[in-house]
Formats: structure tokens, sequence, C-alpha cells
């Protein structure tokens, strides 16, 4: 959609919002991320999935990339509470190689790829720099990440424990490290916000999740537009 189109029809259906919902909207949208993002492998297990998908939307964590090459992925409802409809959650199915294909491609879009794995000679969290956007690799609950996936990650990293268990459920991992990396990083000079584009993108879609039938108001104004034109036009 033409960004000025965009911008209007974001001006006009926020006349539809109460002030308190607008100014919410405002406000997460300032304290949106992508500069963290996660992926995560096969996992099978629904709670986990949601409570991995409600972390990231408190934390303002805003993009999840769901690898499924073995498991097919499903929500449950109750845990994850509407917190996915706020999220940018992209999907790799139906590939040759969809965590190979999904690293490839945060790559090139700037992304350091950390592994999360427990083991002897892997990276503390807190040893980690962040000095560029990072994205998390997690692994299904059983086995956690493929051999493929640690391969082709820059860095592993761990959790630090002091128990005889040597691993966290991977929603309590993701809770953990995401909750360390918001801090760290608006803490430091980063540039961790979201660009006004993405921002103005954002807006638009979530004006259209709080409103009830936006599809009708937007056709009205597209409509009214359009005869606006052809009074105007000699």
């Amino acid at each position: 959609m033409d960004k000025m189109l965009l911008k209007e029809l974001t001006q006009y259906l926020e006349n539809f919002l109460t002030k308190e919902r607008k100014l919410l909207l405002h406000k997460i949208l300032n304290n949106r991320t992508r500069y963290i993002t996660l992926v995560l492998e096969d996992l099978y297990q629904t709670q986990n999935i949601s409570a991995v998908l409600r972390t990231c939307e408190c934390l303002g964590v805003q993009d999840v990339h769901i690898v499924e090459e073995k498991n097919e992925f499903q929500i449950h409802k109750a845990i994850v509470m509407g917190a996915d409809k706020w999220l940018t959650i992209k999907h790799y199915e139906h590939l040759q190689n969809p965590m190979l294909t999904c690293i490839n491609e945060l790559k090139h879009e700037g992304y350091t790829i950390a592994a999360t794995v427990p083991g002897d000679n892997d990276r503390f969290l807190s040893d980690l720099s962040l000095e560029s956007p990072t994205a998390f690799l997690f692994g299904t609950e059983l086995t956690g990440l493929t051999k493929e996936a640690i391969a082709s990650a820059d860095q592993t990293v761990k959790i630090p424990m002091f128990g005889f268990t040597n691993s966290f459920n991977i929603s309590n991992s993701v809770a953990i490290i995401l909750n360390y990396c918001i801090e760290k990083i608006r803490e430091s000079n980063v540039q961790w916000q979201l660009s006004e584009a993405e921002k103005n993108e954002l807006l638009f879609n979530w004006i259209q999740k709080s409103l009830n039938k936006p599809e009708l108001l937007i056709t009205r104004f597209i409509n009214d537009s359009k005869n606006c034109k052809a009074k105007c036009s000699p």
C-alpha cells in the first residue's frame, strides 16, 4: 500500500477508537522491537508454544519465526490469551530445509544467530554483546535444536544453572533470555525500536484488530476518496 494512503487510512480509522485505546496502541508501539527475535524449531507442545508467544508479546518482541518440519504449529487459546494476534508470526513449512531457509533469511537481514544449547563449551548469556540484532534459536522439547541448526548458528549460548537438572523448560528458557536481552538493549545505545515505517504498518494492522468489521470502514474510505477525486477533477 502507498505510504501516503496508509497514513491517511490509519488516521481515518483512528477516529473510531477511544482516546484510551489510541494512546495504548502508540505506547505499545514505542516499546516494540525487532532487534531481538526468536526461531522455534519443531515445537510440538501447544502449551509451550503458547507460553512462548505470550512471553514475546509481554516483553515487546514483535517477530517470531516458526519452523515446521515435523510438527504442526498449534496454540492453546487459554494459555496464549490472544497474544498471537499482536505478533508477526512467520511460518517456514513445506520446504526442503525450512530451518536453514529461516536462518539464511535472518542472516541476510543482518541478524546474528545464537543457538541456545546447554553445553559446557557454550557462551553464557551474560557474555553476549548484543551489538547487532540477534535471533535466538530454540529446539524441540525432547531433543533440542538439530545439529544442522547449531552448525549454522554464529554462536551458541546457555543460561547459568546451579542445580542437578541440566535444562529449563523451553518456555522458561525463552522468558529468561528475552527478559535479560530486552533489559540490556533498552539500557544501551543501540537502535532497538521500530522504524517509523514499521510503526505505521503495525499501527494500521493493530487498529483493524481493535475495530469491529474494519473492512467496511476501509471500503467506505476508499470509495469516498474516489468520489472526492471524481468531483474535484476538471
